[in-house]
């Protein structure tokens, strides 16, 4: 362990009495015993960010360890993390850039260097600009990682509009889309300096089982340590839900439906807290008007949670203060999630849940937007994106951060509509396993005229690639995790420890294409680009924060009571007078899901179960890792889980394979009998696929992928 004191010539003398010295890690690297040098840096196997030492000796990595000192974790890590040697060095990551010989998913590939991997890219980049427009670009990618602000910057560099991934209509996006347009700002959950809430509501969210998208579940350990009083909406017996107060078990697709009538118990019982609604709330009465209708007896019959446990629920909900929301991305996988993030950022507003000690709060982090050049893209060039009038929150004029419409892509690439789409460049995304509707993505990647992928490992999806690209793992890239949403606000040094094979960062080879293009914006290395970052808002720049290891700034509680909320009116907008200029409906409303035994009737009867995929694994970051030993132990093959009754309905026991089946698709899973989740509801694990099929292109992405079933 090595803790050393900061020296004084990084810092200026009123910058440094900012600082509560004992909590920073003093030295990007330092000697440790028997000559191997210590890095302090950030392990990203998730999206999260936690602090971790990593030893490295004669240029290998011997050990990575949490870091004590650093407030994300306090020296904690996640079974991923603890794997993090068994991912670097993995025997089936790429190393060199791989060019396709044969038919596109043959898996016959062919090693070529670096500059011949550019020379190919910058020809097809420019011949598609010139004959198609660079709108005919498409540039996806996957998780919030180091690269995730890049794929955008260099989208917008290269001058396509038509940038995207999932998470921008249904994992997290939705919920910092819905809180900007309603409160100016994401709330995050904040545990630190001993203040904690007395209880919390956990909505669709899992932390201390599998928590990359929040506080990593190390703070919210600590606050249900101190026995809050819990709530947990879902539609699984989780461990929280063991020990939950209340578990409102609802049918999945209904947390809008169950949110309002929550709201309606709080309005009707005059449960709100008056002062701060009165003072701080833009459109309560219009609010309080539309939740009239949504009783829990309205209710029961859509969530299938009994009118006297949603009760018990809002009013528990209402009379404790402080009060913690955890939602997660569950709640995001519906056509109807950006209402239902509405409807729940309601529930805190009324009771006054925001921006006090103990409830949800606002971030405080020092750093101006990532340049991600949108305003380098001319307007016209804007309106081009695929989504641009359909999905004005997503794509068009109310998008904080504007991305083309996934499937509007797609069926662009296939049938040439509105424009032709014959390029496409991934980083970071195993597509065939995390996107909806697995045979339509097969299909639409099978019609590009030209496909680049950027991984670690030969996915299924690179196998379909005419140019596969090896990127460096978490340990291998310099990156400025800044992490406001993980509620300890803070600005992390993520940086190279050691150079794999010719593995490059992801974005660099978006830096080194701009500069082999001669684009006018996005030549910078992400080094330069952090510097500037930092230097803008603070007195240090990338090194002098490499040598602190992170930077933690000072917190305080009711920010808005200097500037109000960043919004139209100063307030919370539960009336929103943005969506309501753009000809949306500014008040949180109910849809039933498309496909449900209610809007759908004679499909239930032909497939009577409500499937579910959300639940996360541990072991697993979405498709990631199944090729590492030690966590693939631990989760050997994909399972779908039952109620009793069910199963004995279907007469199959536990252990036995079996074919879930849609509309869409099939796949096979292992039974887990379950008594946890309702007797109409299956679950079925999501991101399956079999690195170990080395000989079959595929790696058996048909045979227990979740995704042939969804849409």
């Amino acid at each position: 362990m090595f803790i050393l004191p900061l020296p004084k010539s990084i810092l200026k003398k009123q910058l440094i009495s900012e600082f509560d010295m004992g909590q920073f890690a003093n030295l990007a690297h330092a000697a440790g015993p028997e000559g191997i040098t210590l890095y302090k840096s950030a392990c990203r196997m998730c999206h999260g960010g936690c602090g971790v030492i990593v030893h490295v000796n004669e240029g290998r990595i011997t050990k990575v360890e949490g870091d004590p000192d650093n407030p994300m974790n306090k020296g904690k890590l996640c079974p991923m993390g603890a794997a993090s040697l068994e991912q670097i060095y993995n025997p089936r990551r790429l190393k060199y850039p791989m060019r396709r010989l044969g038919k596109r998913g043959e898996g016959r590939w062919q090693r070529i260097s670096w500059d011949q991997a550019y020379d190919e890219m910058v020809a097809k980049i420019r011949k598609a600009t010139d004959n198609d427009g660079a709108e005919s670009i498409w540039v996806g990618t996957g998780t919030g990682r180091h690269h995730f602000p890049y794929v955008s910057r260099f989208a917008n560099a290269i001058g396509t509009p038509n940038w995207g991934e999932p998470g921008t209509a249904q994992c997290f996006r939705p919920r910092v889309h819905g809180s900007i347009i309603t409160m100016g700002q994401l709330p995050i959950c904040t545990y630190t300096n001993d203040i904690f809430p007395d209880l919390i509501l956990f909505w669709g969210h899992n932390p201390i089982y599998s928590g990359p998208d929040g506080e990593l579940g190390f703070g919210v350990r600590e606050a249900l340590a101190r026995k809050p009083k819990i709530i947990v909406i879902d539609p699984r017996k989780t461990t929280l839900a063991r020990r939950a107060d209340v578990w409102l078990q609802l049918r999945p697709g209904t947390d809008d439906a169950l949110a309002l009538a929550m709201l309606n118990v709080i309005v009707e019982e005059g449960l709100e807290d008056r002062p701060f609604v009165d003072q701080w709330c833009h459109g309560y009465e219009e609010l309080a008007q539309r939740v009239k209708t949504y009783t829990p007896e309205w209710a029961e019959p859509i969530t299938w949670c009994s009118a006297g446990d949603i009760r018990v629920a809002a009013r528990l909900y209402a009379q404790i203060k402080p009060s913690m929301l955890e939602w997660g991305c569950a709640i995001e996988h519906t056509p109807a999630c950006f209402q239902t993030v509405r409807a729940l950022l309601c529930l805190p507003s009324i009771t006054g849940n925001i921006d006090q000690p103990g409830s949800w709060s606002f971030g405080m982090l020092p750093l101006p937007p990532f340049p991600q050049l949108f305003d380098k893209m001319p307007a016209e060039q804007q309106r081009k994106r695929l989504g641009f009038d359909d999905f004005k929150v997503l794509s068009g004029e109310l998008a904080q951060l504007p991305s083309a419409h996934v499937p509007t892509i797609f069926k662009a690439i296939r049938s040439g509509v509105p424009y032709p789409v014959r390029s496409g460049f991934i980083f970071g995304n195993n597509a065939l396993a995390t996107y909806g509707d697995a045979k339509t993505v097969y299909e639409t990647l099978m019609a590009l005229d030209y496909l680049v992928v950027a991984e670690l490992y030969m996915t299924p999806t690179a196998e379909l690639a005419d140019l596969v690209l090896p990127v460096a793992s978490w340990a291998e890239v310099d990156a400025l995790p800044a992490v406001p949403f993980y509620g300890q606000n803070v600005i992390l040094a993520q940086q190279k420890t050691i150079q794999y094979g010719e593995c490059v960062q992801d974005e660099e080879i978006m830096a080194e294409l701009c500069r082999r293009l001669d684009t006018e914006f996005g030549q910078e290395p992400p080094q330069q680009v952090y510097d500037d970052m930092l230097r803008a808002k603070l007195d240090f720049g990338w090194q002098e924060l490499k040598a602190m290891g992170f930077y933690q700034p000072a917190f305080k509680w009711r920010k808005y009571e200097e500037n109000g909320f960043q919004t139209p009116t100063g307030k919370i907008e539960l009336y929103s007078t943005r969506l309501k200029e753009m000809g949306y409906d500014p008040l949180p409303s109910f849809e039933e899901p498309p496909e449900s035994p209610c809007s759908t009737p004679e499909l239930a009867a032909e497939y009577p179960l409500i499937l579910i995929t959300g639940a996360r694994i541990p072991l697993f970051f979405q498709s990631e890792y199944r090729q590492i030993p030690r966590l693939r132990k631990g989760q050997p093959e994909p399972e779908c889980e039952l109620h009793p009754d069910t199963a004995t309905a279907l007469g199959v026991q536990a252990g036995d394979w079996v074919s879930v089946e849609t509309k869409r698709g099939k796949c096979r899973q292992r039974v887990k009998i379950f008594s946890g989740i309702d007797p109409r509801v299956v679950h079925a694990q999501h991101g399956w696929w079999f690195p170990e099929e080395e000989d079959s292109p595929d790696h058996g992405i048909w045979r227990s992928n979740a995704n042939a079933l969804t849409s």
